[in-house]
């Protein structure tokens, strides 16, 4: 027997009894998108492997640790996206779309990091993204805080999300900062832990990040990083504050949070949650004005947000105990003879035809009328659809309920107004 080949570690199916659920959430996130007025974008999943060292940063996890990197045919450097923002930034500059122009954007799809595999977080993984371009202020840092409070509204998960909120200024404020946190955390190198350690030379601002208790009580004395940002940046934080609270959104300034990526500017938000463990942020983002010059074209602001969905998917099973996603059947057709198929498929597509939004199954392969009665029933179709050699004969098939105590029926196979009274729900 061949040995049976398994998926890659850390990259998972989504089965048909799954797909119901990430068919809810992704259709929920499309139409509140709608909504605003953002259009999709689609990239490719792989993209030269420059695009992300330019854009992340060399000394990011992301690129020394993570990344899917290979050699093509050709000898050049290919990466598996390991996020969706360089990307889209990419596509729009090469396309036009950007040079005095505005453009809000979305897209969805897999990511790739080799990291270690753990509930909420993948090899492969899927993001939903969102990035608007050539927009300065802080009022559309506010809409996107806004729409990513009515996804969590629409999917009825507000109250287990909190928000928080942060201004990392520009490159100059944080070089200003960097400078006091090495000089402050070098004083006291020895009680950090090993990764703090090894950051301190690389990137000392991910040491705010750490989950290292003992790092974070010392960094309780550390300079914060709001008192360096300047007076543009305060102001801009100050506003996008003050559109937030007249919307009545909830949420926490916290002086530490950072973006472990090195085009951010300006806002940086999370949204986090404490139920699911360590991996608590369903939703993430911030302003990155400088990244479209960095990658090659004309000074554009830009901001966006990035959710994972496996992460949305494991919050809605956890919390909001969904329904099962199931579609629900509404027929089950069953045939006794080649002659009586023929005429049910063509009833069958009749019916789809006239009702769209039923599901319609046609028993396929061979199985006595016993058989196929049970298949149906344990598709949990509503109804069977029976053509027998009489319905044949009379142009007639029969409605037999599955799922309620009532007499079966008789239709008139060309009725199918009738037909579709009788399935409605």
């Amino acid at each position: 027997m061949a040995k049976r080949i398994k998926a890659i570690r850390g990259m998972h199916d989504i089965l048909p009894e799954q797909t119901g659920l990430w068919q809810h959430l992704e259709n929920t996130l499309s139409q509140v998108l709608h909504s605003y007025g953002y259009g999709e974008i689609r990239m490719p999943v792989i993209e030269v492997t420059e695009l992300f060292k330019r854009s992340v940063g060399e000394v990011t996890d992301i690129v020394e640790k993570e990344m899917y990197t290979f050699a093509d045919r050709n000898n050049e450097s290919l990466t598996l996206r390991p996020e969706g923002t360089a990307g889209c930034v990419r596509a729009a500059e090469e396309n036009g779309l950007l040079f005095n122009q505005v453009q809000r954007l979305w897209y969805r799809g897999p990511m790739f990091r080799y990291e270690r595999p753990q509930k909420g977080r993948y090899r492969q993984f899927h993001q939903l993204g969102v990035e608007t371009f050539g927009m300065a202020g802080p009022d559309i840092d506010a809409e996107l805080i806004l729409m990513s409070a009515r996804f969590w509204h629409e999917l009825g998960i507000s109250e287990h999300l909190s928000l928080q909120l942060n201004s990392i200024g520009t490159k100059e404020c944080r070089m200003r900062y960097n400078a006091a946190l090495v000089k402050f955390l070098s004083e006291r190198a020895d009680q950090l832990d090993a990764d703090s350690q090894e950051r301190l030379n690389k990137n000392p601002l991910r040491i705010l990040d750490s989950k290292n208790p003992e790092t974070q009580a010392l960094l309780n004395e550390a300079p914060v990083l709001l008192d360096f940002i300047d007076e543009t940046s305060r102001d801009h934080l100050e506003k996008l504050c003050a559109i937030l609270d007249s919307n009545g959104i909830r949420y926490e300034l916290n002086t530490r949070l950072v973006r472990g990526l090195d085009y951010y500017s300006k806002t940086v938000f999370e949204w986090v949650t404490d139920a699911l463990g360590a991996q608590g942020t369903v939703c993430a983002g911030g302003r990155y004005d400088g990244l479209v010059e960095q990658l090659g074209g004309k000074p554009t602001p830009a901001v966006g947000f990035a959710m994972g969905m496996e992460r949305l998917i494991l919050l809605l099973e956890n919390i909001s105990k969904p329904t099962d996603m199931v579609p629900v059947i509404d027929l089950y057709c069953i045939a006794f003879g080649f002659e009586e198929k023929k005429a049910q498929m063509v009833l069958a597509e009749k019916l789809r035809r006239f009702c769209p939004d039923a599901v319609v199954i046609t028993h396929c392969g061979e199985g006595s009328f016993k058989n196929q009665l049970k298949k149906a029933d344990k598709s949990g179709a509503r109804f069977a659809l029976v053509t027998g050699e009489e319905e044949l004969k009379n142009n007639t098939v029969m409605l037999k309920p599955l799922r309620e105590r009532s007499e079966q029926k008789s239709f008139s196979a060309d009725d199918l107004a009738a037909l579709a009274v009788a399935i409605s729900r």
